[in-house]
This record gives structure tokens, C-alpha cells and sequence, in this order.
């Protein structure tokens, strides 16, 4: 089974399988203590400037509500590349989760591409995008981009049996032409029964 996680302002993976993962439901999984900072340079052309979701803790399946603003000073074209490196807290120290089945620690060489992927060409982009103006495709036109406060709904969903309780850091760099233009981390906990 691939995963697939669309990652309009936080994840996103691509569908290439690199071995077999076992997934597992997981019993009421719960993310608590969200938190995300902008980790890259100060003169980085894309920023993220406010991310808040409530309530805390999500529950999945469950309502979140969510507000973001950033922005780019430069447009953003294929391929847009993108490093996510997902980290978990095991006795004090952070470990680098390896990708596997193109979840965890891994590189995407075209973002663009997987937003293709999850929202053909020519299909309107979901709400509340849509309902915003926000785009969903590239290329992305430099300039400020805000949400509102908009509600979503998380369906219930399986994870690979590995993504367990516990503390996690995901760092994501997202570059173009091998310059680096922003990166973003978010800290979580997940907890389930």
C-alpha cells in the first residue's frame, strides 16, 4: 500500500515504492503539542509568517481548524524540489526515520509534479482554496499568500506500523535550480491506544 499525503502547506509524498511496509490502524491516534518555526536563512525568498491548528489534540479522524499566511519573492516553477527529514525522539536524542516507501526522510525532485498527481490539471482546487483564490498547481506567483481560519476534516487513516508514539521533528527545505528558498520545521507528538 502507498501513501499518499497532500502537503498543501505542510506534507506532501510522491508514489515511487521502494519495498513492502506494514501499516496498522492505530486506535484513536491523537497529534498533541503541534509547533512549527521557518528554519532557514534569513534572506530565504520563501517564508512561512503564521501557522496555527487547533484543537490541541487533534484526533484523527476529527476536525482541525487552520490559519496560515507566508510568502514568496520569487515564483515558484518545476521542479520544485523538496527535503523532508523526520526525525523521533528516542531516549533524549534525535534519530533520522529512513524513507521508506517514500514516507519518512526523503527527497522529492518535483513537487509540481505530485501536486499533479493528487489534483489533475484542469480540476478546481478543494475548498477552501478555491473559495480563498489559493492556488494548488505551479507555478506559484511570488507574492503573500494567506488562509483564513478554515475547518478541515482528517479521515481516519492507516500509518506504517513504525510511526509509533512518541515525539517527532520534520524539517522540510524546499529548493528550485539547487538554491535553497525556505524551510519549515514542525514539532508533534503522536499518541494512540
Amino acid at each position: 500500500m502507498m501513501v499518499r499525503c497532500s502537503l498543501a502547506l505542510l506534507l506532501i509524498t510522491a508514489s515511487v515504492g521502494v519495498c513492502h511496509v506494514t501499516y496498522k490502524r492505530l486506535t484513536k491516534p491523537q497529534i498533541l503539542g503541534f509547533d512549527w518555526k521557518n528554519c532557514g536563512q534569513p534572506n530565504d525568498p520563501a517564508v512561512m509568517k503564521t501557522l496555527a491548528v487547533s484543537p490541541d489534540p487533534i484526533s484523527i479522524p476529527g476536525e482541525l481548524t487552520a490559519t496560515a499566511s507566508g510568502s514568496t519573492a520569487v515564483e515558484l516553477t518545476a521542479p520544485l524540489s523538496l527535503n523532508v527529514i523526520l526525525e523521533r525522539e528516542v531516549a533524549g536524542f534525535w534519530v533520522k526515520v529512513p524513507c521508506v516507501e517514500e514516507l519518512g526522510s526523503c527527497h522529492y525532485p518535483d513537487v509540481c509534479d505530485i501536486l499533479d498527481q493528487v489534483i489533475p490539471p484542469g480540476l478546481d482546487c478543494p475548498e477552501p482554496l478555491r473559495t480563498y483564490g489559493l492556488p494548488c498547481h505551479c507555478p506559484f506567483k511570488s507574492g503573500s499568500y494567506s488562509l483564513p481560519k478554515s475547518d478541515f476534516y482528517l479521515p481516519d487513516i492507516e500509518l506504517p506500523s513504525w510511526l509509533t508514539n512518541g515525539h517527532y521533528r520534520v524539517q522540510g527545505v524546499l529548493g528550485m535550480k539547487g538554491t535553497q528558498l525556505g524551510c519549515l520545521e514542525v514539532t508533534f507528538s503522536l499518541h494512540s491506544n
